[in-house]
């Protein structure tokens, strides 16, 4: 396995997203000038532009430093009791999904169509409210295609709709430049979220640690052994679909000797694999997503149109996000050695491209058989991006918003004190 691991160090980390563009506010530049957006005209003038950037920007700003506060205030936890300090972190990464989630229903509200196969039934279903509801479990690998850097943020929002919720419980192996990012960096690091350096010599024993972390067992007061809940997100592509990635991924089929796709890049596996084999026994289900966005034209990619400003600020999110569920039995999945592995996610990643094709072709991805959702809801199910209750944003600040009110009263006793 070491072996297979040094051959294939060069190749792209098992999981990537790049976030400086989405989260840091860089600017991007749309690529495709000649080709109309499929979300349409822009929605907003000037004006409104401007007004939403620094909106934007006051609230998550605002929200990441009231994480960033809580994390910090929670920190001497670690010495004092691991599973409340773990807890306690899970707590602030529920705020970060909340801080997103609303920010995606104010700013960028889209649609998400939901289908799947039989292997997902009764697992997904609508709530009387207009929203759905997943019932995933709460130990799980979670792999899909990576399309456009907001992939991750769409399928954070999963583990808030997902019954136990589970968008506490999301960690994701990305590069390690991300970490240095301010605030943002160290608030991933508070998640315990794995860095890769690309260097197997450091990362094997790096992704070694925390998964022995992620695979823990715990005692309950009771005396009863328990593992924490995780939903560990892996892009086995390594980086979003791009004209630049396309072209590495057809050399690299050239290569290894394997048909090429046209819809996804060749998945690369040895990150996985030592996922899966170091997790083996704590972990039952692997399940994939299909991502696809409404009206990219055939040849076009997601990055070329869904950029932080037309999503967010110029009114033009995509008109639907659309997954595609299977599910996959670890002890079904060939991990007996790397080679069978690769052999493994590729024909997967071939039944994804076919997916794409089908999507593009049909505008829809396969509908959910009867047997694949709850009854009455088969085929196509339709939600959007939002909090279940408009105030749940406002859990964000409890931290801060305490550590205020206790700041205030010890100045007004010492104020108090001196007088």
């Amino acid at each position: 396995m070491a072996t297979e691991m040094r051959k294939r160090v060069t190749e792209p980390a098992p999981s990537d997203i790049p976030a400086p563009e989405m989260l840091a506010g860089a600017s991007l530049t749309d690529k495709s000038k000649n080709v109309p957006h499929p979300s349409g005209k822009e929605k907003h003038g000037q004006l409104i532009q401007v007004f939403r950037v620094v909106s934007f920007a006051v609230y998550f700003t605002a929200g990441c430093i009231a994480i960033s506060i809580s994390q910090f205030v929670g920190a001497p936890l670690y010495w004092i009791n691991r599973d409340l300090y773990y807890a306690y972190m899970a707590l602030t990464k529920q705020s970060f999904g909340l801080l997103t989630t609303a920010m995606t229903q104010w700013w960028g509200p889209t649609t998400i169509r939901i289908s799947g196969d039989a292997s997902v039934a009764d697992q997904i279903r609508k709530t009387p409210d207009g929203m759905v509801e997943f019932a995933f479990p709460e130990r799980m690998v979670m792999i899909a295609n990576h399309q456009i850097y907001t992939d991750w943020l769409y399928l954070w929002w999963v583990g808030y709709a997902n019954s136990p919720k589970m968008h506490g419980y999301l960690y994701i192996i990305l590069k390690e430049s991300l970490k240095y990012i301010p605030i943002i960096g160290p608030g991933m690091m508070f998640y315990g979220f794995i860095f890769m350096s690309r260097k197997m010599a450091v990362d094997q024993p790096r992704m070694a640690h925390r998964l022995r972390k992620l695979k823990t067992q715990h005692t309950a007061p009771n005396g009863e052994k328990y593992l924490n809940p995780m939903w560990l997100l892996l892009f086995p592509e390594g980086t979003n679909a791009s004209g630049n990635g396309r072209v590495k991924s057809a050399k690299w089929a050239e290569k290894i000797g394997v048909k090429d796709m046209e819809h996804m890049l060749l998945p690369r596996s040895t990150g996985m694999y030592f996922c899966l084999t170091e997790l083996k026994g704590t972990v039952d289900y692997v399940y994939d997503c299909t991502v696809a966005y409404e009206g990219i034209p055939r040849g076009k990619f997601g990055e070329q149109f869904f950029t932080l400003s037309s999503t967010y600020f110029r009114g033009q999110p995509p008109k639907s996000v659309n997954f595609y569920w299977r599910r996959f039995r670890v002890a079904d999945i060939p991990l007996e050695t790397a080679e069978q592995f690769d052999l493994w996610l590729r024909d997967r990643w071939y039944e994804k491209d076919a997916l794409m094709e089908q999507y593009i072709t049909t505008g829809r991805f396969p509908p959910s058989p009867a047997e694949a959702v709850t009854s009455g809801h088969e085929g196509h199910l339709e939600t959007e991006v939002r909090t279940k209750h408009w105030f749940e944003f406002l859990q964000i600040f409890v931290v801060v918003g305490i550590v205020g009110l206790l700041w205030n009263n010890v100045c007004k006793l010492l104020t108090w004190a001196k007088g």
